[in-house]
């Protein structure tokens, strides 16, 4: 069949994504333990050299795989989870699907495969069911107070205390026994509900979420004399862990991600700027110097 140029080009560019994606799909199905997990992701991954195998028909040209991209999907997929690898993977294909259906009017096979790879997304969202997700409000949790309260805590102190290292100490202090209440209280919440979920994973996550981010954002006071400055990483480190946190989340379970990203942001930010003028006002009501 005779293709315009234009048509070929993009069909080249189809064909060296179906069969990046293919290597991707395989490398993964390999290192997954659960039978149905990993049959759904051959099955992926066969399709996908077969619509690479589609476009060659058109283009009658041999396609080498996108190297990089197969290192980076796999090494991600590995680092946080197959769920957000492979979704931040699939995001990438919405604009393939539009360009398909461009396609239709010249290869009317176009709109067949574009369906079948709406299909891969279903077939995806039913496969990845991760255990950890089942935590993610566990996590939330953990990383919500943490920001909340301590950006909040060490802005009070910072004015209050006028000394790095003391602010760390006392920030470390207040931090690490916020993360045993607050993994308390999520094992006897989660026990008292009626979940699935395992209480005592629960309050692991909650408290680890909460240990990790005590330790950033003390981090700043350790490293830094003036108090300020400090003060400014660690708000500036606040707000990257929330974007950080929330573009995983919007990604693993398909939630906006702005609209999060402005709320956490700005409740911990507004909750820092009252503390910090709380701590100036004891300060100054209870003539300390530190």
């Amino acid at each position: 069949m005779n293709i315009s140029d234009t048509a070929r080009k993009k069909l080249l560019g189809f064909q060296r994504n179906e069969i990046t994606e293919y290597h991707i799909y395989s490398k993964l199905s390999s290192g997954i333990s659960d039978k149905n997990n990993r049959k759904v992701l051959e099955d992926i991954a066969s399709d996908e050299l077969r619509h690479y195998n589609q476009w060659k028909e058109y283009t009658h040209q041999e396609i080498k795989p996108d190297s990089f991209k197969v290192f980076f999907y796999v090494s991600i997929s590995k680092l946080f989870g197959l769920t957000f690898g492979v979704k931040l993977m699939e995001r990438g294909e919405q604009n393939a699907k539009a360009s398909y259906s461009q396609l239709a009017e010249e290869i009317p096979q176009a709109t067949e495969i574009a369906k079948e790879e709406e299909e891969h997304e279903n077939s995806l969202l039913q496969l990845l069911d991760e255990e950890y997700l089942q935590y993610t409000g566990s996590m939330i949790l953990g990383l919500n107070d943490a920001l909340v309260e301590l950006t909040g805590a060490l802005a009070g102190f910072t004015f209050a205390l006028q000394d790095t290292r003391i602010v760390a100490l006392t920030g470390s202090i207040t931090g690490f026994a916020a993360a045993l209440s607050m993994a308390s209280s999520e094992y006897l919440s989660t026990k008292a509900e009626s979940t699935t979920k395992s209480p005592v994973k629960a309050s692991f996550y909650t408290g680890t979420a909460y240990i990790l981010t005590v330790i950033f954002l003390i981090a700043p006071y350790l490293l830094v004399n003036n108090l300020f400055i400090a003060l400014g990483c660690t708000l500036s480190l606040a707000i990257l862990i929330i974007a950080v946190f929330n573009f995983y989340t919007s990604v693993a379970n398909d939630i906006p991600f702005k609209t999060r990203f402005i709320e956490m942001a700005g409740i911990s930010l507004g909750v820092s700027l009252l503390s910090f003028g709380v701590g100036f006002l004891l300060r100054y009501f209870f003539d300390i110097d530190v």
